[in-house]
């Protein structure tokens, strides 16, 4: 690979994040914040991607990508768009990809079309699967119905039993909305009672057609508790008891010094998302006009990846309050996702900035305490240990080093 298609010595692009059915879902999940981006396209009741657009996003990528290029396929729901189109995808990878390019491809869905037939080729294409299901069925058919409103749990069970039976490498996602947040220890106890340990909590905040906090959404304050809660449920003996992909790639923070995923990285410029006909936008969250950068029949996508308005994109990020640079934990968070600044203006502190403080102070020692011992003895197990840091209470003094006590300072609730 060239230097010219590397920036800081990383690729231009870590990945692919691409939309083949568009906003298109047979599900209609009440938080749902993608559905709306039908209105883009009015012309078209239908979206799916066409063999001409996906061969040429294929090859257009994958020319630039770096040794490792990952595709990650969404929607709306991609499951829609049958086998046969992703059977042509993988083909048109081993096509266009260069010797010794590793590709990796990623889906993720609501696990209502996921029969055998689907596992058996997820799992012989390596594919890791993102499953979303929010805990048992009362709480996941509570905004997970379909247009009639008809739930959708059994279903997704039904695809869990499906992803076991051939060993398909899957993870569950789980919204964190106003009912199952409010039961943390409850939801965690729930997924490993079924053997379910790979696990994805992802906050739900969402605006109504007023412009205030959606009621479905959570509160910082909420999310905060639930995250304490489950670390404390977490980590047994000093032995983690699940992959939770917040507290692993925390723990490769503080060993390595970056996270993995763009939500706490200084800048938004590790993927783009490729809609249905080849329309190119900065992220996933931000599918607007104002961030639209092209469509890749007709402007090469290395250009825009390129271009200003892409590098402005990532710079956004860096646009946040003045006391967020003065805060003990920007290090950490870097003002975290810029979709959690709608409510206050673009520059605006992060909605959920009073939960991520008051968890970055409960979690340090602990983690420092794993860092270290991963780097004692690197990939062995964390194993039970007299010297393991206990949680930090609320009148000892704050971690972040302020002077003042826990409840007083990040373990504030706001």
């Amino acid at each position: 690979m060239s230097t010219k298609e590397t920036e800081g010595g990383r690729p231009l692009l870590e990945s692919l994040l691409v939309k083949p059915a568009g906003p298109d879902c047979n599900l209609a999940c009440t938080y749902c914040f993608y559905r709306d981006k039908a209105k883009l396209y009015p012309d078209a009741p239908r979206h799916r991607m066409s063999r001409d657009v996906l061969e040429s996003m294929i090859r257009q990528y994958l020319a630039f990508a770096g040794p490792q290029a990952s595709f990650g396929w969404q929607g709306g729901e991609p499951l829609l768009m049958g086998i046969e189109f992703f059977q042509e995808a993988i083909a048109l990878q081993k096509q266009h990809g260069r010797p010794g390019q590793w590709i990796a491809n990623g889906l993720q869905t609501n696990g209502v079309l996921l029969d055998d037939a689907w596992a058996r080729f997820l799992r012989g294409n390596r594919f890791l699967v993102g499953l979303s299901l929010d805990g048992p069925a009362e709480l996941h058919d509570a905004y997970r119905v379909n247009a009639a409103g008809h739930p959708s749990h059994d279903r997704v069970m039904a695809a869990v039993r499906a992803m076991t039976l051939y060993s398909v490498e899957f993870n569950c996602l789980v919204v964190l909305n106003r009912d199952n947040v409010r039961q943390p220890v409850q939801l965690y106890d729930y997924f490993l009672s079924r053997g379910l340990r790979y696990l994805q909590f992802i906050p739900c905040m969402e605006l109504d057609e007023t412009g205030q906090v959606a009621d479905f959404s959570i509160t910082p304050e909420q999310y905060g508790d639930f995250l304490c809660a489950v670390f404390d449920r977490w980590l047994v003996n000093g032995q983690p008891t699940a992959y939770i992909r917040l507290f692993d790639e925390m723990l490769i923070r503080y060993v390595r010094g970056e996270f993995p995923s763009c939500t706490f990285r200084e800048s938004c410029d590790s993927y783009v998302v490729v809609e249905h006909n080849g329309d190119v936008y900065a992220c996933d969250f931000f599918v607007t006009p104002e961030w639209y950068l092209g469509n890749l029949m007709e402007t090469p996508l290395l250009e825009m990846v390129r271009g200003e308005r892409y590098r402005a994109f990532a710079a956004r990020k860096s646009q946040v309050a003045a006391e967020c640079r003065a805060c003990p934990w920007w290090p950490l968070c870097h003002g975290g996702c810029p979709k959690y600044r709608l409510v206050g203006g673009s520059d605006a502190r992060d909605y959920f900035c009073a939960a991520h403080r008051r968890f970055f102070a409960h979690s340090r020692a602990t983690f420092e305490w794993l860092a270290r011992r991963f780097q004692r003895e690197p990939g062995m197990p964390v194993a039970a240990d007299a010297a393991a840091p206990r949680a930090v209470g609320r009148n000892d003094p704050c971690p972040c080093g302020s002077g003042r006590k826990y409840k007083q300072c990040c373990g504030a609730r706001r």
